[in-house]
């Protein structure tokens, strides 16, 4: 049976924002609604001193009364034209996207909302938590929404192994001061650094906790019917190790199993099923990486994907 080729137009689309974008937009919509809603209806109307390129263009915005989202395009361009070859083609493709999407949301979409009027500590965190989830939905779309976001991708792309919420916050955080001192609002900078570390715990913790999961090893005299039990419960694979006692000499099984946080509860029922007896240590896993758990990439170039 003859296979159906890809449609011309689906095939150029997926060359400039990658193979996965009809699964990747809906997410980054969401996620943009959710940063202007944050940034406009809270924010702004609150005075913070914002981070990012988001911060600068308040900043104007409450100086010279221009566009939020028009100025975040206006000094995103000098910035995407230099961090172009780092970040990747189509890296960068779904940032602009981003960009464009949001900037029009924060000036059109988000003023048909109402505008929190509330005490500004609420606001604070109403913003971190709002802004920092779609931040992070964008995020693990390997996208950004430009500006310093791009700074941050750029960093991350050559500094792998560091986190991708200290960067935000270092990065982010000479900005919010800025804000804070131009406008004499001392108070605000406390707010914006309490918003700027709220939004980079909130980037770690969506995520890397996509990945996060537990360990359970497990010390059985039934090392082979613990394995074949807990895959037919939860269809989790496990490694069969031999341990001898430290104090006794006796040969154990050490079994090894990592699975979802959800999944610990009916593999200890399994264990206890098959041996009452058996010796179980329960561990938080921050990443797991393999077959049947899901892979985020974050600041991947075009080859790594």
């Amino acid at each position: 049976m003859a296979q159906t080729k890809p449609h011309p137009l689906n095939q150029f689309i997926s060359r400039i924002f990658g193979r996965n974008w009809m699964k990747d937009t809906p997410i980054e919509i969401f996620g943009c609604l959710l940063t202007a809603v944050g940034v406009y209806n809270f924010a702004v109307n609150a005075g913070f001193p914002m981070t990012g390129f988001t911060g600068l263009s308040i900043i104007l915005y409450r100086l010279f009364g221009l566009p939020i989202g028009i100025m975040h395009i206006v000094l995103n361009i000098p910035v995407a034209i230099l961090c172009y070859k780092l970040i990747g083609r189509q890296f960068f493709a779904r940032s602009i996207f981003c960009m464009i999407l949001s900037s029009l949301f924060i000036d059109y979409l988000a003023p048909l909302f109402p505008v929190y009027e509330g005490g500004r500590l609420l606001c604070a965190i109403c913003t971190g938590v709002l802004a920092g989830i779609g931040y992070a939905l964008i995020y693990s779309r390997n996208s950004s929404t430009g500006g310093s976001d791009f700074v941050v991708m750029a960093v991350k792309a050559k500094n792998q192994h560091v986190k991708l919420g200290t960067i935000i916050f270092a990065i982010d955080a000479a900005i919010v001061a800025v804000g804070g001192i131009l406008f004499k609002d001392f108070d605000g900078v406390i707010y914006g650094l309490m918003i700027n570390y709220i939004y980079a715990m909130i980037a770690d913790r969506v995520i890397y906790g996509i990945n996060a999961g537990k360990l359970a090893l497990i010390i059985t005299d039934c090392g082979r019917a613990v394995s074949e039990k807990i895959d037919e419960v939860c269809a989790r694979g496990t490694t069969l190790i031999s341990a001898v006692g430290g104090y006794t000499q006796e040969k154990r099984d050490l079994v090894m199993c990592a699975c979802a946080t959800k999944e610990m509860v009916m593999i200890e029922e399994a264990v206890k099923e098959v041996d009452p007896k058996a010796f179980t240590v329960i561990l938080e896993s921050n990443e797991v990486l393999g077959e049947g758990f899901s892979v985020v990439n974050v600041a991947k170039s075009d080859a790594a994907e």
